[in-house]
């Protein structure tokens, strides 16, 4: 009797090589697209603004997960508009700390925009970003 199996073979060998060439094109295009690792390029530690006056602000730290890889020295800068007003001095990477600032000038009540950026030993990351 002549039996035809031949062809059963190479259909079998192609949807193989065909499943297996798009799974190494997914874990490839997630590695070159970043979709893998690197999770940890965030840092979260959770500072507060309060308006005092109409030339002064009150931040303090409350920490967070990554409020231990801050820097010693010069932990957050302090932005009010276009004028950096952190002088070196002021927040620091202690939990619970409290500084005063002196925005220099008037604004009106949610036109000034602050922003906080954590100088963390792995780069700087935003920590607080508004309109006070």
């Amino acid at each position: 009797m002549y039996k035809r199996d031949d062809a059963v073979s190479p259909v079998i060998g192609v949807i193989l090589m065909v499943a297996i060439t798009v799974i190494l094109a997914a874990v490839i295009a997630a590695f070159v697209f970043g979709m893998a690792g690197n999770v940890d390029k965030s840092k979260t530690t959770t500072v507060t603004v309060e308006r005092v006056n109409a030339t002064h602000l009150k931040l303090t730290h409350f920490g967070g997960a990554g409020a231990k890889e801050l820097a010693y020295q010069y932990p957050f800068n302090v932005t009010v508009g276009d004028t950096e007003i952190n002088a070196g001095s002021g927040l620091t990477k202690e939990v619970g700390s409290v500084a005063y600032y002196n925005i220099g000038s008037s604004y009106p009540p949610g036109t000034a925009d602050v922003t906080i950026v954590g100088n963390f030993n792995t780069g700087k990351f935003p920590v607080y970003s508004s309109k006070i």
